[in-house]
C-alpha cells in the first residue's frame, strides 16, 4: 500500500504511475491480471448493466474492453467508451461496436463514433484509490464532473491492489460504489 499525506497529487500520481509500470512488468501482473478479469465478469454478472461504459486501457490499467467485447454473458449489453473534449473538461459516453476503436476524443484517447448513450454501470479506471472508494486519476477531471452530473450510477473502479492509498478528499472528489482489485472487491 502507498501512503502519502502530501497535498501534491501530481507527485503522488507519477510514483503510483512508476510503481505501475513496474508491476506491468513483473511476473506477478498475468497473475492479477486473471483475477481481476475473472472478479469483474462475476460482478457484472450480478450488476446485470444495461448499458455498461467503460474505457479504453493506457499503459499498466486493467483492459476491461478486450475482455468484454468477447464476454458471452454480456453480449445483450450496450457497450459505450468515453468521449472527451477539453473544451470545459467534459466527457460523454458513446455506443461502442466492439470493435478496435477508430476515432480517437479530443485527449488523443481511442473512443467510438457511436450514438451518445447513457451508462448504468460505469468501468472507471483508477490511478490509485483509498479504502472509502476516492479515487486518484490523472488529474484532468473527467470522470468526476461525470458522475457529478450523473447521480445513480453505479460505478465500480478498476485498480491494481498496490494502488491503495490514503488521500485527503477534495471537494470535487466523486466517491465509487465499489472498487475491485485483483485481490478483491471493496464496498465503501
Amino acid at each position: 500500500m502507498s501512503t502519502n499525506t502530501s497535498p501534491d497529487r501530481a507527485v503522488l500520481r507519477q510514483t503510483l504511475l512508476q510503481q505501475r509500470r513496474e508491476f506491468i512488468a513483473s511476473p506477478a501482473f498475468a497473475a492479477a491480471e486473471q483475477q481481476l478479469g475473472q472478479r469483474l465478469l462475476g460482478l457484472l454478472e450480478q450488476l446485470e448493466p444495461q448499458c455498461l461504459g467503460l474505457y479504453w486501457p493506457l499503459e499498466g490499467e486493467f483492459n476491461a474492453a478486450a475482455l468484454l467485447a468477447s464476454a458471452s454473458g454480456l453480449q445483450e449489453c450496450t457497450l459505450a467508451l468515453p468521449f472527451a473534449r477539453k473544451a470545459n473538461r467534459q466527457m460523454d459516453f458513446r455506443r461502442w461496436d466492439r470493435q478496435p476503436p477508430a476515432v480517437q476524443d479530443e485527449c488523443g484517447i481511442p473512443s467510438s463514433a457511436g450514438a451518445v448513450v447513457q451508462p448504468d454501470v460505469l468501468l472507471v479506471p483508477c490511478v490509485g484509490f483509498t479504502l472509502a472508494g476516492f479515487r486518484l486519476g490523472y488529474g484532468g477531471g473527467y470522470y468526476d464532473r461525470w458522475l457529478a452530473a450523473h447521480p445513480g450510477v453505479t460505478t465500480v473502479g478498476l485498480a491494481w491492489q498496490a494502488g491503495q492509498i490514503e488521500l485527503s478528499v477534495q471537494p470535487h472528489d466523486q466517491p465509487l460504489t465499489i472498487v475491485l482489485t485483483e485481490a478483491g472487491l471493496i464496498a465503501p
